[in-house]
């Protein structure tokens, strides 16, 4: 329940959004594409609340951070670099799939002449090592994703101390286009230290809280829950869930919420499999958040109405809800958001041309929506990416890009003083942003401004930093 402080603050924040709305219409028609998307880094945002952790980061940012002397000084990496035909080898292995050298070393010769150590790649491998991790190729698109770039992290993302280094780093990233909050997708089991020994759930969440509480990480000024996540096409998928829902109820200073991911179009991991689960789930424990991946196919069906049945109150895509008039009704002006990930959609072909996107549609339509950034470190991309795909695609209003943040923060699954905390802040960005813009020359007022150009953007709009 929002505290009348907060009804006054939006009260005045929308008198006020009145008077800027008029300028943003200026800016948005005036600005050239360079300037509108500096204008957009520099928008203030809520929260990324649809975030594969590890695959959100950068390939670049891997990489520094595994073959820098700080983890070199405890584990190393090696990466296939070429095939072979060496007895034992695992032929569906991608180019690039990267080992941590534990499991390097127990390789025979043939099978390690195979890999070389991440750390001495030539200029030239480290390329097409970090190109091999970014859909950033004509024709690469869902098979390339799922069938190659997941499998090639390897161990990368099973070591936490790395895993966390890397999470803070991206928390930067984030922090400097404005946003404050992230709720990261995260499979807590399945961490190993450099021995390979398994490492309990317990202590890798350890390892991760405690790095994203150090000083660099508490000044990036990003704000980080995480949602537990399962496969849902795996055999045991169901057992994963019951496994998740108690950790989740024994770790709700940090864990708000479960998810479920994988291929919709694998048919083992259809929603109402899961139905008696969450059933039964519901009945052990009490106020555990659902957002569940829903709708991420480019074939009409019930996909979201059915994960609405599991409980869920978030849906991850939502694209094919559009084909489901019923739900549509039943979504709209409703307490059920969908989280929009319009750069995703886009390099997946799930939504090969954005202009239809029916994003526009739910908006307008009355069913709450945010925007969201999904496997960005695979796309190359950034939240500005995201509104400026928004704003170029369907001519959004001020009002709109208000309230798309205002949803990310009141649809978050944090903990009601955090985010009374957050969506005041926010309401005070928002109104310093518009006085900044309001003056004369907000050309000049922008011009200082140098935004994260993001790889995407480049390939995409022909932008550079």
């Amino acid at each position: 329940m929002r505290t009348p402080i907060l009804l006054l603050l939006a009260a005045l924040r929308l008198s006020a959004a009145a008077d800027f709305s008029a300028r943003f219409e200026e800016i948005r028609k005036t600005a050239s594409p360079s300037e509108l998307y500096s204008v957009l880094f520099a928008l203030p945002n809520g929260g990324d609340l649809h975030h594969h952790s590890g695959l959100s980061a950068y390939a670049s940012v891997w990489y520094r951070i595994a073959t820098s002397a700080k983890t070199l000084a405890r584990n190393s990496f090696y990466t296939m670099t070429q095939s072979g035909n060496c007895p034992n080898t695992a032929d569906s292995l991608p180019r690039f799939y990267t080992i941590q050298r534990s499991r390097y070393e127990a390789l025979d010769p043939c099978q390690k002449a195979l890999y070389r150590s991440l750390a001495s790649l030539s200029p030239e491998l480290r390329d097409a090592w970090t190109s091999s991790l970014i859909l950033d190729k004509p024709g690469e698109a869902r098979d390339e994703f799922f069938e190659r770039i997941v499998p090639r992290f390897g161990d990368l993302t099973h070591d936490p101390w790395l895993y966390a280094d890397v999470i803070v780093e991206n928390m930067r990233l984030f922090g400097a286009e404005g946003v404050r909050y992230i709720e990261a997708q995260i499979e807590i089991n399945g961490f190993i230290d450099a021995t390979g020994k398994a490492i309990s759930a317990e202590d890798a969440h350890c390892i991760i809280a405690g790095r994203l509480n150090q000083p660099d990480g508490l000044a990036t000024g990003v704000t980080m829950r995480f949602q537990g996540v399962i496969i849902r096409s795996t055999p045991d998928a169901p057992q994963r869930l019951e496994a998740m829902y108690a950790w989740v109820a024994a770790h709700r200073d940090r864990w708000v919420g479960i998810n479920m991911a994988g291929r919709e179009d694998n048919d083992k991991g259809y929603a109402l499999r899961f139905l008696e689960t969450y059933r039964k789930m519901r009945r052990t424990y009490s106020n555990i958040p659902l957002s569940i991946h829903a709708g991420e196919k480019d074939s009409p069906g019930h996909e979201v109405r059915d994960t609405l049945l599991l409980g869920a109150t978030r849906i991850g895509h939502g694209v094919n809800l559009i084909t489901d008039p019923d739900t549509m009704l039943l979504m709209r002006n409703g307490n059920c958001l969908v989280e929009i990930n319009l750069v995703s959609n886009r390099v997946l072909d799930y939504v090969p041309d954005t202009a239809t996107h029916p994003f526009p549609e739910y908006l307008r339509f009355g069913i709450p929506v945010c925007l969201n950034t999904d496997d960005r470190g695979s796309w190359d991309s950034n939240m500005t990416d995201e509104y400026y795909t928004a704003v170029t695609n369907f001519h959004l209003t001020w009002k709109e890009i208000v309230e798309l943040g205002r949803n990310s923060l009141t649809h978050s699954f944090a903990e009601a003083p955090l985010k009374a905390k957050m969506l005041h802040d926010y309401e005070a960005a928002l109104a310093a942003f518009e006085t900044k813009l309001s003056g004369p020359d907000w050309r000049a007022t922008m011009r200082p401004v140098k935004p994260l150009v993001s790889g995407y953007a480049t390939r995409t709009w022909g932008f550079h930093d």
